[in-house]
């Protein structure tokens, strides 16, 4: 895939960007399989890859330059503004709002929000959007609530240019600090929520939930996890990290008791409009910690399998130990970071690796996903 950012050396996010998709494949599995070697996996499944380009559903942009000529993008090498509203990972439709939400920024004058100075409004702008229906949700990350009245005398307009716009919110993060998001969310207009769909499984997006920025390769994934429990004929599964429920709601039958447990509210509610649209009565989704949950409940009856889809620090020593000690049949365990996958594999004790499969979720870098099967020794 060409990009002229990358050959301008304005970006330089996708590092591989120059080699084909199969030869950076072919390097993913052999650095996965140095990594897993002292696990003896006894089956490995072919990579699976998607798109090269247009692929990501997800844009997070930081707001730079100026009120009378913002810029979308990213600080570059030399610390200029450079405008990633044509990046080449983005569908065309998302390309287009893109140019069109710059400017919005400019005809609102919206000060973007300056880290060197510590002054201005508009941090960032969050895009998401579902490729079932080509429907967005757009949140405006701002310092105040005093940009707010900006927005929504300018907002009318952009609705009625792209009615696709479907969930519009604000994000409130006052603190100088790197982190994204802060805790305040405010609804400004549409439906609380963006719906998209896997493999026939109603997926709901919030504002602050996770979802894999790969739909194509995500519903891959799912479709995988789903593939291998199904001869299991699990009759109750934990689903732990479930976010807004993709592996559980894939997994889980009529006959399934499924437990879901994820820190964040506003992903559990989404996996519960999920699974009452599914028509799933025998579950359980509850937002807690999950290292806690196994915690207090090692003394429940043990499920037949327990899936972990935990964030890129891994599950950790204190769960590892845990599941190993009250033993399920199987746990499924999908990383975003197989470095940590593996340093868990390392603790989690009496367990052999079945099966392992790499999911390239994130093309043109080193980053990928691994899904695991880990079998109880007899």
């Amino acid at each position: 895939m060409i990009c002229h950012h990358f050959s301008a050396g304005r970006c330089l996010s996708c590092r591989h960007i120059q080699q084909p998709i199969s030869a950076q494949l072919a390097a993913k599995q052999a650095s996965l399989q140095q990594l897993l070697l002292p696990f003896a996996a006894a089956e490995w499944l072919p990579p699976v890859s998607g798109a090269d380009s247009g692929f990501r559903n997800k844009a997070k942009m930081v707001v730079l330059g100026a009120a009378h000529q913002p810029v979308l993008g990213i600080p570059g090498p030399d610390g200029e503004p450079v405008n990633l509203c044509d990046c080449p990972l983005y569908p065309a439709d998302m390309q287009q709002l893109l140019q069109r939400l710059q400017l919005f920024v400019k005809q609102a004058g919206i000060p973007p929000y300056r880290v060197d100075k510590a002054k201005g409004e508009l941090k960032y702008i969050l895009l998401t959007r579902a490729q079932v229906s080509g429907e967005f949700m757009l949140r405006f990350v701002l310092r105040s609530a005093d940009a707010i009245a900006r927005i929504e005398q300018q907002l009318p307009t952009l609705l009625q240019a792209f009615p696709a716009i479907k969930v519009v919110t604000v994000n409130l993060q006052p603190v100088h600090m790197a982190r994204l998001e802060g805790e305040q969310e405010i609804w400004l207009a549409g439906a609380p929520r963006l719906r998209e769909v896997f493999n026939d499984v109603p997926l709901y997006i919030r504002p602050k939930s996770f979802f894999q920025t790969n739909p194509q390769v995500a519903a891959a994934l799912y479709q995988s996890a789903r593939d291998w429990l199904q001869p299991l004929a699990a009759t109750a599964i934990w689903d732990l990290f479930c976010g807004v429920g993709g592996f559980g709601l894939h997994c889980a039958t009529a006959s399934t008791h499924l437990t879901g447990i994820e820190i964040e509210a506003e992903a559990i509610a989404c996996a519960q409009l999920s699974a009452a649209e599914l028509g799933l009565a025998d579950v359980s989704f509850q937002a807690l910690d999950s290292t806690d949950f196994a915690l207090g409940n090692a003394a429940l009856d043990v499920p037949d399998v327990v899936i972990v889809n935990p964030p890129r620090r891994g599950i950790g020593e204190t769960l590892c130990r845990q599941l190993s000690a009250f033993a399920p049949a199987h746990i499924l365990y999908s990383s975003c970071n197989p470095k940590t996958l593996a340093q868990d594999l390392a603790v989690i004790d009496g367990y052999r690796l079945q099966r392992v499969q790499l999911f390239d979720m994130f093309p043109h870098t080193e980053h990928f996903e691994v899904l695991a099967l880990l079998s109880r020794i007899a």
